[in-house]
């Protein structure tokens, strides 16, 4: 099974896919335009960013929130083995390929882990723990075997167990179903939202300072510039990494002990 560790991020062990893959647009999150399979020109030959210290500073806070799963380092050391797509430009167009199946299969074992370690959903432990093989043998596989992976297939099935793991998780504190809500801008501070179902609600700029999310379900929310300054969510159910680098928190907001606090937020040790 995969360690936590191998589904985090580890850019020493990539050739910075997520800078070369993706395509981007200008806008709030990019500041420039850059094409899927190009690379972004602030990338090193190295491989590494020349702005990653300022990249809010200079328009490029998307890259900030982005979080592969650990999706890159796999690609890069296991699927192809090390080769570097610079010394080897005939593997570029497959490794870029292959990359976004890759990052929606780590993710969905990233949640699935999550899912295995609460206490309340161990009556669906079984069924996870089977689902977590079997996605994790897709991440095994050739660049010929993953291209053909069905990811909207293994996406629906997995969420069917991961929404009944969080149905488990909130029956103690059962709160208002919030699924897929347009929440965007809404005044939600120091509301008791515990045990809420919030999966793919749009809480962007929503103001949820001192809110108490303990046990509500954020699988897929968007948190982009959202207020969390001062909110408990400490016991808060698939708060991804990446949600918190989109939110706008503090020194007070109370987060998971698995989560990291964003050095951008105020009073965050750097």
């Amino acid at each position: 099974m995969p360690e936590e560790q191998e589904l985090r991020a580890d850019c020493a062990n990539c050739f910075a896919l997520c800078c070369v893959a993706p395509a981007f647009a200008a806008s709030v999150d990019f500041a420039i335009d850059k094409g899927a399979g190009r690379p972004c020109p602030n990338l090193h030959a190295d491989f590494r960013c020349g702005i990653h210290a300022d990249l809010r500073d200079k328009g490029f806070r998307g890259c900030t929130v982005y979080d592969c799963f650990g999706a890159g380092q796999k690609v890069s050391q296991s699927t192809f083995g090390g080769r570097d797509w610079r010394d080897e430009p005939d593997t570029a167009r497959r490794m870029f390929a292959v990359f976004p199946v890759m990052r929606d299969l780590h993710e969905l074992l990233w949640y699935l882990t999550e899912a295995l370690a609460l206490p309340a959903a161990r009556p669906l432990a079984d069924r996870l723990d089977h689902k977590r093989r079997e996605i994790e043998r897709l991440t095994e596989g050739g660049p010929d075997d993953l291209l053909k992976v069905d990811v909207a297939a293994c996406r629906r099935e997995a969420n069917t167990l991961l929404s009944r793991a969080g149905e488990l998780a909130r029956a103690g504190t059962p709160g208002r179903d919030h699924r897929g809500a347009d929440l965007m801008g809404r005044d939600l501070s120091g509301r008791d939202l515990r045990g809420a179902n919030l999966r793919g609600s749009l809480l962007i700029g929503a103001n949820l300072r001192n809110a108490d999310l303990a046990d509500a379900d954020l699988t897929g929310a968007d948190l982009r510039d959202a207020d969390v300054r001062g909110t408990d969510l400490s016991r808060s159910l698939f708060l991804t990494q990446a949600q918190l680098d989109a939110a706008k928190g503090d020194a007070r907001t109370r987060l998971p002990a698995a989560r990291v606090r964003p050095a951008h937020w105020p009073g965050a040790v750097a």
